[in-house]
């Protein structure tokens, strides 16, 4: 294979929350998401094409879409607005001019959070379809923005007095396509603000809906309006605003809208904030509603979606103005699509592929089975036989189901994974709903194909690391969130408290990887925290610390050396790598190494050579980037580079394993981007 960066293909599994078509080119589809960025439908090859990947390097707080806008005048236009999280500093707005494959940026710096709470309602971005010179941006703690010159420079609305919800901010924007200048806003927790002069001053409409979610202006003037609370579905229309819920679904938070830009009668809207969405369609402009009868089917070419992803906490909904039966719906795992929504009982499909946008939590290569495995956030993680075809199931899941041996409960997350060094077709995982209300501890003997779960670890605390001794693989021990270790030397039939360590760091968003096994000894295990080196000797039942002496930093990594008793490698973020040969006894700083993220041992060329060493990070006189070392860190070479190796984009890396099988294949994980491979000859 030639050297390079690709995408391991897993497809979808990530929270889309908006989608979008252009009312003038058929099949011109975008989607937004809360952690991955943004995406253009390829109806050619039937997949998504994620536009960020055409972006000048970015921040990583970037990849949370705030909003997306089109101009309906001007099919070449698209906007975004990029921030994920509010309390990390500004987000940005972005314009392109050709669909998405060029950006320039604006001077709309404000706090953005595509990743927070109701990041799933909006859109807080509108062009006025009358004037496209005029754009109006709804911020959650800055109040209104407006722009005259096609999005380039922005000003706020300083006459715009509102009161919404102090962290939520203004949530909706919607522009009345027959009327020059009028334009509605919902400000959350306030009302509906109505503007007759494109934005410039505003005034409250008595009687509005106070927690307006999503909002539709049709082409006969309608205003309809979603809410979280009662009235769930509203529509204005003569002066007046009704409340136009479906029978027997007042007072349940309604989210998704679209209404037809051709027939304005047709209306969808949809339950919001639930694992249980239910869809309902009206002819005559919410007057009367039909549940629509669902049918999903996952995409044929991606086995491992399941039927109960669908309406998931469904984001949004949209009816494509160039095919008559063909509504397009966003939700917590993807996007699904209908070519048949007017049937009795309609038919949904998956369209999951090229949406990688998976945040990754853990990654193991074994030097026997599978090239590699994934512990990721919300669809538990892969056996992947292949690093050019999708998984066919989740980490055994649907094996499970098929050989009707018992599993019970379903895991949100896999936060740790570990391989017996001396017997590594035998795994454990550690994972659970996120929420301490199914904490789980699983175990394959067969190289992760069938896991069986060890049924009497305690589920009162998130486990979040595992680590298996090097010979025996009944015998492990397992890092607990805010808890004690615990051991078990009989393949968890029974667990005792581990004696000598402080509680674990708070999950289960933390990626220290403060746990090892020992290379060969199966007796020895290692645990950093707080500048200390912690021991081992008796299989994991207690640790003394060792070495008491070393930089305390909250994000580091410890790794043993396959194949070597004792040596110990740790990292320290801005203090660099340490190594010890004596079971961490006494470290050295490998001198050229100014600051390690995450490093990774691969297989070497030769048999008895040090294994390649991978280092994200910064290296003397080269910068930052991700190196390789065949000398054991005397020299390094940087990898040919990818946008996420940058140092805005720290955060987005979070996850970095080589292969044990193959010489030259590195895999980092990423937060909200899937899982990257390199494999070639590197000398």
């Amino acid at each position: 294979m030639s050297e390079g960066w690709r995408q391991v293909p897993i497809g979808g599994g990530g929270y889309v929350t908006g989608i979008y078509a252009h009312p003038q080119v058929a099949d011109l589809v975008y989607m937004q998401t809360d952690n991955g960025g943004a995406y253009r439908w390829n109806p050619q090859q039937q997949k998504w094409h994620n536009m960020l990947d055409d972006f000048p390097r970015l921040p990583w707080n970037y990849y949370g879409v705030e909003a997306l806008a089109l101009d309906p005048q001007n099919p070449d236009l698209v906007y975004l607005a990029l921030g994920k999280y509010t309390a990390s500093g500004n987000g940005r707005l972005w314009k392109s001019s050709d669909r998405g494959q060029t950006w320039i940026e604006s001077d709309l710096q404000v706090p953005m959070g595509g990743d927070e709470d109701k990041r799933w309602a909006g859109n807080r971005l509108a062009v006025n379809p009358n004037d496209s010179n005029i754009l109006v941006f709804g911020s959650r703690l800055n109040g209104l923005w407006r722009s005259t010159d096609a999005g380039l420079h922005w000003l706020p609305v300083e006459s715009f007095g509102v009161s919404p919800h102090p962290h939520l901010g203004l949530m909706a924007i919607a522009f009345d396509p027959e009327a020059a200048n009028r334009v509605y806003l919902s400000a959350y927790g306030d009302g509906i603000y109505q503007s007759n002069d494109a934005g410039i001053t505003w005034s409250k409409m008595p009687g509005s809906p106070v927690h307006g979610m999503r909002m539709v202006v049709s082409s006969d003037r309608s205003v309809y309006v979603t809410s979280d609370t009662s009235p769930g579905v509203s529509k204005y229309l003569h002066g007046i605003w009704q409340e136009i819920t479906p029978s027997g679904y007042q007072g349940q938070v309604f989210n998704a809208l679209s209404v037809h830009p051709d027939y304005p009668e047709q209306v969808i809207v949809a339950l919001g904030e639930t694992s249980n969405g239910e869809i309902f369609y009206s002819a005559d402009g919410g007057k009367t509603w039909q549940k629509k009868s669902a049918r999903s089917q996952p995409n044929a070419a991606i086995s491992w979606w399941s039927d109960y992803f669908f309406n998931d906490h469904t984001s949004a909904v949209i009816f494509d103005p160039h095919h008559p039966q063909r509504v397009w719906l966003s939700d917590w795992f993807g996007v699904w699509r209908t070519d048949n929504f007017h049937s009795d009982r309609v038919s949904w499909t998956s369209y999951p592929q090229g949406q990688e946008q998976l945040v990754t939590f853990s990654l193991i290569s074994p030097p026997e089975g599978t090239i590699l495995l994934s512990g990721v956030a919300d669809v538990e993680g892969f056996y992947h036989s292949s690093l050019d075809t999708y998984p066919q199931d989740r980490l055994g899941y649907e094996i499970f189901q098929t050989l009707r041996q018992p599993w019970d409960g379903y895991w949100q997350d896999t936060y740790g994974m570990a391989y017996c060094a001396g017997k590594p077709l035998n795994l454990v995982r550690v994972g659970g709903k996120r929420d301490d209300s199914a904490n789980m501890v699983a175990a394959s003997a067969d190289g992760g194909l069938t896991w069986h779960k060890l049924a009497n670890f305690p589920d009162d605390k998130i486990p979040l690391r595992v680590a298996i001794s090097a010979a025996n693989p009944r015998q492990f021990v397992v890092i607990r969130s805010e808890a004690q270790a615990l051991q078990t030397s009989d393949r968890g039939k029974s667990w005792q408290q581990v004696s000598g360590l402080p509680d674990g760091v708070v999950g289960p968003w933390n990626w220290a990887q403060s746990l090892a096994a020992d290379g060969v000894n199966g007796n020895k295990f290692y645990y950093y925290a707080g500048g200390t080196l912690y021991r081992s000797d008796d299989g994991g039942v207690t640790f003394v610390g060792v070495n008491n002496s070393l930089p305390s930093v909250e994000d580091h990594v410890v790794r043993t050396v396959p194949g070597r008793e004792d040596e110990v490698w740790l990292s320290l973020d801005r203090d660099g790598i340490y190594v010890s040969q004596d079971g961490g006894v006494n470290f050295t700083a490998i001198p050229q190494v100014e600051q390690s993220r995450l490093f990774a041992f691969g297989k070497p060329t030769t048999a008895n050579d040090f294994p390649f060493l991978y280092l994200y990070g910064k290296v003397a006189d080269q910068g930052e980037g991700l190196f390789t070392s065949r000398d054991r860190g005397k020299s390094w070479r940087k990898l040919n580079d990818i946008s996420l190796f940058n140092s805005d984009s720290a955060k987005t890396i979070l996850v970095l394993e080589a292969s044990q099988q193959e010489s030259n294949l590195v895999f980092v994980g990423t937060d909200g981007r899937g899982i990257y491979y390199q494999m070639g000859k590197i000398d």
